[in-house]
């Protein structure tokens, strides 16, 4: 039989690539580690329906809580230009993250490798649920507030650091908020998202896999984190127009999906507010902290500078961050060079 010449095989892994990547993308409701995952949107659907009755218990207007939910539903924000763009670029990313990006991408493993390496310590064997039933109690908590202690970093630095304000711009750009604003965000970004956390993570794991002497695993629910899991169960309402709250008590401590949309927010009065993913106490240390009222407050969403429509353009939203950034460095060598 003939080899498949190398130009044959390359368009074949070519369209593998392409391929696997949008079906991934496409079936994302099947995969646990994604916020489109069935459970998670189901409870979404779920949460919605009883924020719709519990907002019209008191009028008396018979089927107001479908009006509700269609409201939640509605064209106006699911279809409109932002949420359009939000689709586009979860795909584009999609395609294009693993080829352009991928290389970068690390995990908790070879971390603590880099960790062991620079501490002259042997890698311990690997010994599933090592350190007993207590130590993987302790391990699962804290690896939970590590990853969400890492987020909160990550999210300042993406807001007060100006070079990289320039590519999270993309995210806060959305002048609506649906699940699929969660994608939205500049490959850059998203690599500051994945870095920071790994970093708090992988240190909590190295940390435990000495004391456990091997490699100690954390509580899992259907494959995911225990605590994450219960996280994402109301977590796409963050993206939404669903205003959900847990009072003034229990705020301060929790970030409720009304947390989040305060924090797109475009009002002076919100401006850096809430940057918390799950817990509130980070924000609250950090002075960013802006409690939600119990009743949906009105505000304006995206940058403000009426910029919006044109980081509509997937185009736009890749390259326009460099040029900003570009900007930004010309002015500072400008100002160093007339002092």
């Amino acid at each position: 039989m003939n080899a498949i010449p190398e130009h044959v095989q390359g368009i074949y892994a070519v369209i593998y690539y392409f391929s696997f990547n949008l079906a991934k993308a496409v079936l994302a409701f099947l995969q646990r580690d994604s916020y489109l995952y069935w459970p998670f949107i189901l409870s979404t659907l779920v949460v919605m329906l009883f924020m719709a009755q519990r907002a019209a218990g008191g009028e008396d207007e018979p089927g107001s809580w479908r009006k509700r939910l269609r409201g939640y539903f509605s064209a106006g924000v699911w279809w409109h230009p932002s949420a359009r763009a939000d689709y586009r670029l979860y795909f584009a990313n999609a395609l294009l993250l693993p080829l352009v990006f991928g290389w970068l991408l690390f995990g908790d493993a070879q971390f603590g490798a880099l960790l062991d390496a620079a501490a002259g310590r042997q890698p311990a064997a690997a010994q599933p649920a090592a350190g007993g039933m207590l130590l993987r109690l302790l391990y699962t908590a804290a690896f939970f507030v590590a990853y969400d202690f890492g987020r909160f970093v990550a999210h300042c630095v993406l807001h007060d650091i100006p070079a990289l304000w320039e590519f999270h711009k993309v995210h806060h750009s959305a002048e609506v908020l649906t699940p699929m604003t969660a994608y939205r965000a500049h490959p850059v970004d998203l690599l500051v998202m994945a870095w920071v956390p790994l970093l708090a993570t992988g240190l909590t794991t190295w940390v435990f896999n000495i004391a456990a002497g091997g490699a100690v695993g954390f509580y899992a629910f259907l494959g995911l984190h225990v605590a994450l899991w219960a996280v994402n169960l109301v977590d796409n309402l963050r993206h939404s127009h669903v205003w959900v709250t847990y009072g003034t008590a229990l705020g301060r401590w929790v970030v409720s999906p009304a947390h989040h949309q305060l924090h797109h927010s475009c009002e002076e009065r919100h401006i850096g507010c809430n940057r918390g993913f799950s817990l509130a106490v980070w924000d609250r240390l950090y002075g960013t902290l802006r409690l939600p009222e119990a009743q949906a407050e009105k505000f304006r969403m995206g940058l403000g500078d009426g910029s919006e429509p044109a980081w509509h353009s997937v185009t736009h939203m890749y390259l326009a961050p460099f040029g900003g950034l570009f900007r930004k460095l010309r002015g500072l060598l400008r100002s160093r060079v007339t002092r």
